[in-house]
């Protein structure tokens, strides 16, 4: 019994157990040759987040989503090297990681290190070296006297890669002529096609995310904080085997169904409110995004459901107009934005007669992935493999009415949409027969 307990334990501090469902080795491979071949002979140098820029709103570590598409490691301040060609592959590929920390390990958990004879295996990588050897490899690797390194640089302040590279760059690890050029373009381009494994998480945190929403359906009750209801919602993520929320939820009650981004989730739903629940699980990194709006009491009113009606149908012809190849995210007339605007635009008027246009103050549709608002451009026609929203919506503060219908749609290979979301219930009679049921 003692020996078959050492075991285990050797097992843990050997190899951790992963908090998410990683995808097999190859596909993350897949990618790292198809940016090699976009880089020519160019070279990237990424760097992973560390424990401090990891840290998301649970006290959980969250890894950089572009690092973590490239090499599907979960683990805090390891560096990646894609370059041209190697001698037995058609690119070079180094993943460097940090030495062992035993003081920090006692806080966070063993993690593997380069020396471990199973580094490679582990990681999917060719080469597994120690972050210490990282400028030692760039100065016998790279070209001279000229280069062109693409990393993580942004307009908005420092990322991940903003202070080691500036480390390496004071260690002359580079050549002379050194250019930098930003690395989120180019992986954003290949980040807009999700792979069949990607899509397997997306479904997963889709089906949480509807459970979620059919546990708020039958929970919803006029007296309820918004931030219990919240909570009800959050629980369902867990016990479906997701790590929790994929960003923070939106329960907004009455006046707060008329803002967008209703944060606070601390006022009590009353009777009569519309209750707008924007939420979406995320599991294994990638995301949800899944809006319904309740009756708090369990029936609309006749101008609640006027207004629903209208963002339902702004929806369905959205929908109905996509064209693999040609639709677009961009507010332009081959967008599903225009569409749905347009729909909105010819049904229903606000109290003074006027169309309802001017209360629909979002875009329609974004791309979702390892992050709710994923990267990819929005001037690129919608193909197979992309997931995206659709979502309309009018928010009329003078009438206390906020009305969000989102859910989350893939293009299947032959070009039409998949609703990944639409387990959860819209037909507002369907709505209210479910609220009827849950009260008997």
């Amino acid at each position: 019994m003692r020996r078959a307990i050492f075991a285990v334990l050797v097992l843990l501090t050997t190899y951790p157990v992963a908090a998410v469902d990683r995808q097999p080795a190859e596909h993350y491979r897949a990618r790292r040759e198809k940016l090699a071949a976009k880089l020519g002979q160019n070279f990237l140098v990424l760097f992973a987040n560390t424990e401090e820029e990891g840290q998301n709103s649970s006290g959980r570590f969250r890894q950089d989503n572009n690092f973590y598409y490239l090499t599907g490691w979960n683990e805090p301040g390891a560096g990646l090297l894609i370059g041209p060609k190697s001698e037995t592959r058609p690119y070079t590929e180094v993943l460097f990681l940090p030495a062992r920390n035993v003081s920090q390990e006692r806080w966070t958990g063993p993690k593997l290190t380069a020396a471990n004879p199973d580094a490679a295996r582990v990681t999917g990588f060719d080469s597994v070296q120690s972050l210490d050897r990282m400028r030692e490899e760039l100065v016998r690797i790279l070209p001279t006297p000229r280069v062109m390194i693409y990393t993580d640089l942004s307009d908005r302040g420092s990322t991940p890669s903003t202070v080691p590279i500036n480390w390496l760059r004071r260690a002359n690890a580079f050549p002379n002529y050194v250019t930098f050029n930003a690395s989120d373009p180019m992986i954003a381009e290949l980040r807009l096609t999700k792979d069949a494994g990607e899509i397997v998480l997306l479904r997963k945190a889709a089906d949480a995310t509807v459970a979620a929403h059919r546990t708020a359906l039958t929970s919803m009750r006029p007296g309820l904080n918004e931030n219990e209801m919240a909570g009800i919602i959050e629980f369902e993520y867990r016990r479906r085997g997701c790590e929790g929320a994929g960003f923070p939820s939106i329960v907004g009650s009455g006046i707060n169904s008329t803002v967008l981004h209703y944060g606070d989730n601390n006022s009590i739903i009353a009777d009569g409110d519309l209750v707008v629940i924007d939420i979406g699980a995320g599991c294994s990194l990638y995301v949800s995004d899944v809006t319904r709006t309740l009756p708090a009491n369990g029936r609309f009113t006749p101008r609640q459901r006027e207004i629903y009606n209208i963002v339902l149908g702004a929806q369905e012809a959205a929908v109905k107009a996509f064209r693999s190849g040609k639709s677009v995210l961009r507010l332009t007339d081959d967008s599903l934005h225009k569409v749905a605007m347009d729909y909105i635009n010819s049904h229903g008027k606000d109290l003074k007669g006027q169309t309802l246009g001017q209360y629909f103050i979002h875009g329609t549709s974004h791309y979702v992935g390892l992050e709710v608002h994923d990267a990819g451009s929005t001037t690129t026609p919608l193909l197979p493999g992309a997931v995206f929203t659709i979502e309309p919506g009018i928010y009329i503060p003078e009438e206390k009415i906020g009305v969000r219908i989102e859910d989350t749609y893939l293009v299947r290979e032959n070009g039409t949409l998949e609703c990944l979301s639409c387990g959860a219930p819209k037909d507002p009679a369907q709505i209210e027969e479910a609220m009827r049921a849950a009260k008997r």
